[in-house]
């Protein structure tokens, strides 16, 4: 061969052995996915991702102290929990059910199936509210029974009562069933209320003594009422009876059709239940 020759046939050999290596490296797509769980994207096999979510429970928890396994199970995203722990970090406190209900990406589904399971212990209320309770408390004269005094709480008998809106932490003491903690409980449940006007209220206080029920009664209800078309959102959530979602839906009802004339009005809003109506209706003004 001459040396042209030579040439060209080194050329053609180097670049079949780069289409060999070519083929050999980039391969084919095969026309069969494999086996064990891989799905094809983008003319591409890759493992599947996984798909199956963990089924959410529904149980009693403090979102001030329940940990990341427990908001997890209760249906919440990690990234969900992971801002709860940021904002428990930086000293925030969840003082009321409502405030559960800034959390970031949560919907509303999602806060009204939780909503009956939160649990705001009394630990986290501002201590200032432990001073109001001492002052606004209407004080009972002190009577000597004996010149050595005695710590010992007398308690009422059967058939004997205490009214519910007037007694303060020290006649609540002497109800069988009821110590320190219920009698502060009762008091703060009744001013946060603005007055009881049913025994079966105090249901609404956690663990609350059943068999202590039997000796409060009602007498000349006078709770106090919210003038429900002059006050603002923010104002209207602060009673236990409204959330922020009915807040809104009374600020936006009061917008679009003028004032509220009845709590009937409320009562095609998807926020509004007829027991919900029933027990807010002795605490508004029209």
């Amino acid at each position: 061969m001459n040396r042209n020759d030579r040439r060209v046939l080194i050329a053609t050999a180097i670049v079949g052995v780069l289409v060999l290596i070519g083929i050999f490296l980039l391969g084919e797509t095969p026309s069969n996915p494999p086996e064990g769980g891989k799905g094809k994207k983008g003319g591409r096999y890759v493992p599947f991702a996984a798909t199956g979510s963990q089924q959410t429970e529904t149980f009693y928890f403090d979102p001030n102290t329940a940990d990341s396994t427990q908001l997890l199970r209760l249906g919440l995203q990690p990234w969900q929990v992971r801002n709860i722990y940021k904002y428990r970090a930086k000293g925030g406190v969840y003082r009321k059910k409502e405030d559960f209900a800034r959390l970031y990406g949560l919907t509303v589904k999602d806060y009204r199936r939780l909503e009956p399971y939160i649990r705001i212990s009394p630990d986290y209320l501002p201590a200032a509210t432990l001073l109001r309770e001492r002052n606004d408390s209407p004080r009972q004269p002190h009577i000597a029974h004996s010149p050595h005094p005695t710590h010992e709480t007398h308690k009422i008998k059967e058939g004997e009562h205490v009214i519910l809106n007037l007694a303060d932490t020290a006649m609540l003491r002497q109800v069988p069933g009821i110590g320190p903690y219920y009698a502060k409980e009762i008091v703060r449940h009744g001013r946060w209320l603005g007055g009881y006007v049913n025994v079966n209220q105090l249901d609404e206080i956690d663990n609350f003594p059943q068999e202590a029920k039997k000796y409060f009664v009602i007498a000349h209800p006078n709770p106090q009422k919210l003038p429900i078309n002059q006050l603002t959102l923010q104002q209207l959530r602060r009673h236990p009876y409204i959330n922020y979602y009915q807040a809104k839906a009374i600020t936006d009802y009061r917008r679009l059709h003028g004032n509220i004339k009845s709590l009937q009005d409320l009562r095609f809003s998807p926020d509004f239940t007829e027991a919900d109506i029933q027990r807010l209706e002795p605490y508004i003004a029209y």
